[in-house]
């Protein structure tokens, strides 16, 4: 791509972005699309992004101005902890100059923690920095929770979503009693209408009878981690619009529950995931890891 073509495509991808006549999804989707082309991977297979082109696309003519904001980021880097060497290395940036000729000159490469550092020090005037912070933001946070839970064990992801499931239970009984909902026995039924909406009709005596449990047993705490993440966000998501829409009465919260359950059941299934029902029990229950893990300590 020589020069002419590069800035060609810079004036499109500025274009593409601001164009009001981009619904926010189609924005949403092009931007994506727009920095992830842009990626590159260094010697040792890591992805990065090159400086200068990305100062282009954030629409810095002067890449010293955009070092300047690198600079930034990188005591930014420092200051959370990390080593900015192991962001922002520093490189021969290949530039097209014109007649299909390059040219070498002094660049960063960037890690997408980088990035991100880089964009949140950049200049807010300019209406494309908005879809690199959003970007970077998300893609930045998925990648955290990526390797912070590949780095756990089996047992310690079960053991960690239990725990906030816990915790977003106690939300969710306030937020349906608000609503209407006050006996035991009505929250029982609360309950099982969102069981229902995620097991594809199955109430909790039924779940209990394909795990094979006791009536006294838990049902939570004889899930794996991916049965246990999908109850936690439809909990957590129930509670949310109990509380967003003031729903009221004790029918209107079992219809949300239900709904909101379903909808949870409707995306594994787009994404191709295995419907909660037939994910497998496991060995050992939540209480038995955690008494293991005492009589470690």
């Amino acid at each position: 791509m020589n020069q002419e073509e590069f800035e060609a495509r810079i004036k499109e991808i500025h274009e593409r972005v601001l164009s009001k006549a981009l619904s926010p999804e189609e924005q949403n989707n092009y931007t994506e699309s727009l920095f992830e082309s842009l990626k590159h991977f260094n010697e040792y297979g890591q992805e990065c992004w090159y400086a200068r082109e990305l100062s282009k696309v954030l629409d810095y003519k002067d890449f010293r101005n955009f070092e300047l904001i690198i600079f930034k980021a990188m005591e930014n880097c420092k200051t959370s902890g990390h080593d900015p060497a192991d962001h922002f290395g520093e490189f021969t940036e290949m530039v097209p100059i014109g007649s299909n000729a390059k040219r070498g000159f002094p660049s960063y490469q960037l890690s997408r923690y980088a990035c991100y550092l880089t964009i949140l020090n950049a200049d807010v005037s300019k209406p494309i920095i908005a879809h690199g912070k959003a970007y970077f933001a998300v893609k930045t946070r998925q990648q955290e929770l990526i390797e912070n839970f590949d780095s756990l064990a089996e047992d310690q992801k079960r053991l960690a979503i239990r725990r906030e499931m816990k915790e977003h239970n106690k939300l969710l009984v306030a937020a349906a009693k608000d609503a209407g909902v006050e006996t035991s026995l009505e929250y029982a039924t609360f309950q099982n209408y969102g069981y229902m909406g995620l097991y594809g009709g199955l109430k909790a005596q039924d779940i209990k009878r394909r795990k094979n449990l006791k009536k006294s047993q838990d049902i939570l705490d004889h899930m794996g981690y991916e049965e246990l993440a999908a109850n936690l966000f439809r909990a957590t998501q129930t509670e949310a619009k109990l509380r967003r829409e003031n729903i009221q009465g004790k029918n209107e919260a079992n219809r949300t529950h239900f709904n909101v359950g379903k909808e949870v059941r409707d995306t594994i299934e787009r994404l191709g995931g295995t419907m909660p029902e037939d994910l497998p029990t496991p060995e050992k229950s939540i209480k038995q890891i955690e008494r293991e893990q005492k009589r470690l300590k």
